[in-house]
């Protein structure tokens, strides 16, 4: 067998059995011909391109990283490498190790930022955006990287990449900071991305593009607007149909009571959206921790669990007990199972922006279509996403046709696109302040279980949502006790630490988080944006405030 053979020999096996199931799932072959081939002429990732290469490399566990390997750069034709290593593998002396060495460059930690000392808050995050911002215009061929047309800021730490829901609320702290110009080449990153691939990916890695995340790129829109006028609206018109035909496709084919990609159609035919994944199998970047997953629970079918993980990848949260049967159990996680009230509220605030961008741009019949479309899923999202029992917003689970019970806070997420009723906002607000308000900031949910999208952790976006939403709805006492606290945390630990992380302990020992599968990251691209946003808010007008010593001493 040749070389180019036994590269596509793999790349077959992987790759058919997602094609035919995908179009088997749809109803309609010519539009999922359509998109196959979209996805065929993508980089493949580095687990397909690799295939058993790549599951011997991340079996054998040489990196404490999962996402090292999956970021390691082939030297040579993977086609080559492939061949080597299989022609090589069961030579006596064969050593995978050194295998690994001479064949890919694997990236090395990432340099730890010791910012200039006596830096106020306010400076280390400004300081940060140039050490943040890379540029990728062009990458190896072989690279799991894709390029970008223009700069872009990351998150940091091991995240090299830039990320499409990070980067609204880092985007938010560069437009605080002056820099309209990088939120302008972000915009048009992820205007490219929707332009190349048909969606936003989570990451610009190959083996992100198989799912998105939550769809903020018409509030990005809605940001540059304010620096640059209401024609913003029509110039990124084509970028945010092609968002929202990427989260709607299939809607009109699926079944009342069944779901398709990203579209769920209850069973008296209201449509709503679910987080998906194209894929079935482990995830590149985590790829033994979802082995293992799914060692541990032998009973579930590997490639639904497999998509369900992944889903919860797309969703940001991940992982949360918001999306498991047994909130202490990885392995019952039922993502695609779920209409998450934050994607749909996200989805109602992009059909908004649709209609007033097609205003804008004078098509005053689709203004109004996606208007009326508005109108509907606020109704949806108010009669399924909304336990009245307990007095706030919640996921539905479509399979068992109940709201969950779980109050977390994703239920904000209503009130800050606005889709909400007043005495509903009050009713969320109340149940929020009475559970998940804690010493140092808002708790993403009540529960305790090692996930580093529950308890004890809040993050930088959620307080910002929260904060937001509140003042919608004029609860403007809690919004600034949640902003506070939390802006005191971040303080403190920037006095203690000189960082800013990813995530914070809001309640007990407050300071950097934990869970999850991977250290707690610094940099951080999210927590500056929010934190420069929320400095700004509770700053008396006129008045520049370096640190939360300077807005106690003023207000």
């Amino acid at each position: 067998m040749t070389k180019k053979a036994v590269n596509s020999q793999w790349k077959g096996a992987l790759l058919l059995p997602l094609l035919i199931t995908g179009a088997l799932a749809t109803g309609s072959f010519y539009a999922q011909a359509a998109e196959n081939q979209q996805q065929a002429e993508a980089p493949q990732p580095p687990d397909v391109r690799f295939g058993p290469l790549y599951h011997a490399i991340q079996s054998a566990k040489f990196f404490p990283d999962q996402k090292t390997f999956a970021d390691a750069v082939p030297k040579y034709n993977p086609a080559s490498i492939l061949a080597d290593w299989q022609m090589q593998k069961n030579q006596r002396n064969f050593d995978l190790r050194r295998f690994v060495e001479n064949n890919f460059t694997v990236p090395g930690k990432p340099e730890a930022y010791v910012p200039p000392a006596g830096q106020s808050l306010r400076e280390h995050i400004n300081g940060l955006w140039p050490v943040l911002t890379r540029t990728t215009d062009k990458v190896n061929q072989y690279d799991s990287l894709l390029s970008l047309p223009k700069p872009y800021v990351v998150p940091g730490g091991r995240f090299r990449e830039v990320y499409y829901w990070d980067s609204y609320f880092t985007m938010l702290g560069l437009a605080e900071s002056g820099h309209w110009d990088r939120v302008q080449d972000m915009v048009d990153n992820f205007a490219y991305e929707l332009d190349t691939y048909g969606h936003i990916p989570n990451g610009n890695r190959s083996y992100y593009l198989s799912r998105s995340q939550p769809p903020f790129f018409s509030l990005m829109v809605d940001l540059l607007a304010q620096h640059d006028g209401e024609q913003t609206y029509a110039k990124y018109l084509p970028q945010l149909e092609k968002e929202y035909h990427y989260w709607m496709a299939d809607a009109q084919t699926v079944t009342a009571g069944s779901a398709s990609k990203r579209v769920v159609k209850l069973k008296e035919g209201t449509v709503l959206n679910r987080y998906w994944d194209a894929r079935d199998v482990p995830r590149t970047e985590s790829y033994m921790d979802d082995i293992t997953t799914a060692q541990k629970s032998p009973q579930r079918n590997k490639a639904e669990l497999y998509r369900d993980l992944r889903s919860g990848a797309a969703s940001g949260w991940d992982f949360s007990s918001r999306w498991f049967d047994d909130p202490n159990d990885l392995s019952t996680i039922r993502t695609t199972e779920i209409v998450p009230v934050d994607l749909n509220a996200l989805l109602f605030h992009l059909e908004k922006t649709l209609s007033h961008a097609s205003k804008v741009a004078n098509k005053s019949d689709e203004s109004q279509r996606y208007a009326e479309l508005a109108e509907k899923r606020q109704a949806a999202i108010n009669r399924y996403l909304w336990n009245d029992k307990e007095g706030w917003y919640a996921d539905y689970d479509w399979k068992r046709n109940s709201v969950r019970t779980q109050l977390t806070a994703a239920a904000l997420f209503p009130l800050y696109a606005k889709a909400a009723s007043s005495d509903r906002a009050a009713k969320t607000a109340d149940a929020v302040e009475k559970q998940l308000v804690k010493a140092g900031g808002l708790v993403t949910t009540n529960v305790h279980n090692g996930q580093q999208w529950d308890a004890p952790n809040g993050w930088a976006p959620l307080q910002w949502i929260a904060v937001e939403g509140l003042n919608h709805y004029n609860e403007q006492t809690l919004a600034k006790e949640i902003g506070m606290r939390f802006l005191e945390n971040v303080q403190a630990t920037y006095n203690r630490e000189h960082k800013l992380v990813e995530k914070y302990v809001v309640e007990g020992n407050l300071g950097g988080g934990g869970g999850g599968e991977y250290p707690l990251q610094d940099g951080f691209g999210w927590t500056n944006g929010v934190t420069l946003k929320l400095m700004d808010m509770y700053c008396p007008q006129g008045i520049t405030c370096n640190n939360v010593d300077d807005m106690k001493k003023t207000q």
